[in-house]
């Protein structure tokens, strides 16, 4: 596996290979990570995965400073995948220049996670456009479990017509539900046991709400029931329509749960 560090070698690269495969992480890889990994692989043996821990997408340093980071054991995992190359960029590569696309920034990011996460879309969509110019892809692998972030990246790309198309995976779970994630790495077990148990909740309200033919989606029983487990903070839990992204009101739209609590610091996405 070929590690880049610097984007004049970056750069080199490109003009070498005619189509690059992308899959952007910040590290702490895991089986969701991998998923992307092994279908872009499938799709493209020239596959590049990025590790860089974005600051601009963080609404706070101390949430910055402890993201959980394990770049040797990182390295293991796409040298086992049998990834090509990894870039890993600094600060000063990705930021120190202006990239010809500005920002679109659609409306749906001021809805869920963009309500309680000012910036967090902006700084998201910052990198993302600058990875894409700089890396060129022909396809982006992304993950269903941030399926906001999909939408606006995907809306970004439409917008600014760039030539990568977005392949989006499903969400990999643990044996007990819980979605993987590189925060589950900050929950001691008890907590990992009372996040699959409120994820398990919001996927049975939903099966209820489609087997009796709801004509009125109420979700403030099932948050009730939530909060009463012992959760102190929920951001939201909201139903929403998958093709409109407005708030989803009967059962037979074609909706997904989703939700965004905290337990303890550690703040747990998810969506069914």
């Amino acid at each position: 596996m070929k590690i880049i560090r610097q984007k004049k070698d970056l750069v080199n690269l490109i003009k070498e290979i005619n189509s690059l495969s992308f899959v952007p992480t910040m590290g702490g890889l895991h089986k969701g990570h991998e998923l992307l990994i092994k279908k872009s692989l499938k799709k493209n043996k020239f596959t590049l995965v990025s590790i860089f821990v974005n600051p601009k997408q963080f609404n706070s340093k101390n949430d910055y400073k402890t993201y959980p980071k394990n770049f040797s054991k990182d390295i293991k995992i796409l040298k086992r995948l049998k990834v090509k190359y990894l870039f890993q960029p600094n600060y000063k590569d990705i930021f120190s220049f202006k990239p010809k696309n500005k920002i679109y920034l659609h409306s749906f990011s001021r809805q869920l996670c963009g309500k309680y996460r000012p910036g967090h879309f902006r700084g998201v969509l910052n990198v993302v456009n600058r990875l894409l110019e700089l890396i060129k892809p022909k396809h982006i692998f992304l993950g269903k479990k941030d399926f906001q972030q999909l939408i606006l990246i995907k809306k970004h790309i439409e917008k600014k017509n760039i030539k990568t198309s977005i392949v989006a995976c499903n969400t990999v779970r643990e044996n007990n539900f819980l979605p993987y994630s590189t925060r589950n790495n900050n929950l001691n077990k008890k907590n990992k046991t009372l996040a699959c148990k409120i994820f398990k909740i919001l996927k049975n309200e939903k099966n209820t709400i489609k087997r009796k033919k709801l004509k009125k989606i109420n979700l403030s029983i099932v948050r009730r029931k939530i909060l009463n487990l012992g959760i102190k903070k929920i951001d939201y839990i909201e139903a929403i329509n998958l093709k409109n992204l407005k708030k989803a009101k009967r059962f037979n739209e074609n909706f997904n749960i989703f939700s965004a609590f905290y337990i303890d610091k550690v703040r747990l996405i998810d969506n069914f």
